[in-house]
């Protein structure tokens, strides 16, 4: 019976089916999720140094399993890894090896949730500021399971739809930098099961350092990010993956958020603070994933691309000398799309450059920005300050491009520590770290030390202009 159908259908019709192989199979969406346990062995032959805050915290316990959460999403023609790991920070030089030992996969984009209560992935919370908090073995340990989890994701891939929604909740984020800027919504996309519109994933995008257990803790745990998953998940029924946005400014969970018996304020540093403030991160997601509509995501497509960006901040120089921070050195050439000769040596009169990528994803109707540290929500939103505080070291600085003007559509995701960790990305007019201070503040606010330099802001957004151009066709100059 089937066999007479296609006898007679008219020759053609079968020429125009057979004429957009490439359209067809980019109605079709799969989404497959994977997990790998990264939880570092404490109490082993190395200590396990936590990071966050300041140096010579060891490890004593776990509290909870770490985990890199794996995304791999299909359109038929291409097939994007998404990754978020329950760490600090990867460095990109970790991500490229990753990178190395995966096959067939168009692009690869590993995040981190910014973890203060995990173990150092980057160097600098080691026993001392002059010896590396990195283990190179649980770092290989850490390849190897991210690896397995997108290979898992991969071979898990299914038919889905999808539907995206966003919520908002400004009591909920502490910024303690001056000027008071938040990104204070909560992006979710739905992952359903085809045909039958039950979740079979969930992707969370929240701007807060995961640091409610503060820096007395001892015992190894994903923070906040582990009660708002475990509660969603309990609640659909489904894997989630959790991805920080923008961080930097500092946003975290307000102190005084929480009640004790006796009226006072509960502070941060206990579990307890850490498993209400996560409650609410999954109550928030719920009314996102309420407020979700359809969207398409397909056809995708990216951009991404390796740049300089110059090492001005001097206790990172130091670091990378120290062997601290294991770090390539370039030399720097003013241009950051063009890639200066590797220095085997800093000379100590030139500021010289490390390498990075700013990537862009776009799939279908959502626009994903990869972004290689913490973002200060002023470079979100285009709300640096104007004028400049006459205090601040570059008040005639022009204003970068904000996020949500570079990016082409208003359904949009923010990865924040994406393919590398480079501190605290600034708006240059922002930028504070002279006499006399802005604000009247009589000592420099917290951020410049964890910084590359003023220049990175400006770098990162015309990088990230620039992707989103390659792949919308738009003008982009440098």
């Amino acid at each position: 019976m089937v066999r007479a159908v296609i006898i007679a259908i008219p020759l053609f019709i079968l020429q125009l089916s057979f004429a957009r192989p490439a359209i067809q199979a980019a109605e079709t969406l799969t989404v497959g999720f994977g997990l790998a346990d990264v939880t570092p062995e404490v109490g082993g032959e190395a200590p396990v140094w936590i990071a966050g805050y300041g140096q010579n915290r060891p490890a004593t316990s776990v509290h909870d399993p770490l985990y890199a959460r794996a995304l791999v999403v299909s359109d038929g023609q291409k097939r994007v890894a998404l990754v978020s790991v329950d760490v600090v920070g990867l460095q990109y030089p970790t991500v490229q090896e990753i990178r190395k030992r995966l096959t067939g996969y168009d692009y690869v984009l590993v995040a981190s949730t910014h973890n203060h209560e995990g173990p150092d992935t980057v160097g600098i919370w080691g026993p001392s500021p002059f010896q590396t908090g990195v283990n190179p073995k649980y770092i290989e340990h850490l390849v190897k399971q991210t690896v397995i989890a997108i290979e898992n994701a991969d071979k898990a891939r299914a038919d889905v739809t999808a539907a995206y929604g966003t919520a908002a909740n400004g009591q909920l984020l502490r910024d303690s930098r001056e000027p008071i800027v938040k990104d204070d919504i909560l992006r979710v996309v739905r992952f359903n099961a085809a045909g039958t519109g039950k979740p079979r994933c969930l992707l969370v995008n929240w701007s807060c350092h995961p640091e409610a257990l503060a820096s007395r803790n001892q015992a190894v745990t994903a923070d906040f990010p582990y009660y708002a998953i475990r509660d969603l998940e309990a609640k659909y029924n489904c894997p989630v993956v959790y991805f920080s946005a923008a961080v930097g400014g500092l946003m975290a969970p307000p102190r005084d958020l929480y009640k004790l018996p006796d009226g006072s304020s509960m502070p941060d540093g206990s579990f307890e603070f850490s498993e209400l403030y996560g409650k609410d991160v999954a109550r928030l997601a719920v009314k996102a994933i309420d407020a979700a509509e359809p969207i398409k995501l397909t056809p995708i497509r990216f951009a991404a691309k390796p740049i300089g960006v110059p090492l001005a901040n001097r206790l990172y120089r130091i670091a990378r000398a120290a062997g601290v921070l294991k770090r390539e050195g370039r030399k720097w050439t003013g241009d950051p799309e063009n890639l200066g000769e590797v220095v085997a040596r800093d000379n100590p009169k030139e500021v010289p450059s490390g390498v990075t990528e700013v990537g862009y994803v776009q799939l279908g109707e959502l626009n994903i920005a990869a972004i290689p540290g913490e973002l200060y929500p002023e470079l979100v939103y285009g709300r640096c300050q104007d004028p400049a505080d006459p205090g601040a070291d570059y008040p005639d600085a022009p204003i970068e491009p904000a996020v949500v003007d570079i990016l082409p559509g208003k359904k949009m995701l923010l990865f924040g520590l994406a393919n590398d960790e480079l501190g605290y990305i600034i708006p240059k007019r922002q930028w504070d770290e002279k006499a006399p201070f802005a604000y009247g503040h009589k000592d420099a606010q917290y951020g410049e030390g964890n910084s590359c330099g003023p220049e990175l802001a400006p770098i990162l957004l015309g990088s990230l202009k620039r992707r989103v151009a390659e792949v919308t066709g738009a003008k982009a100059s440098k």
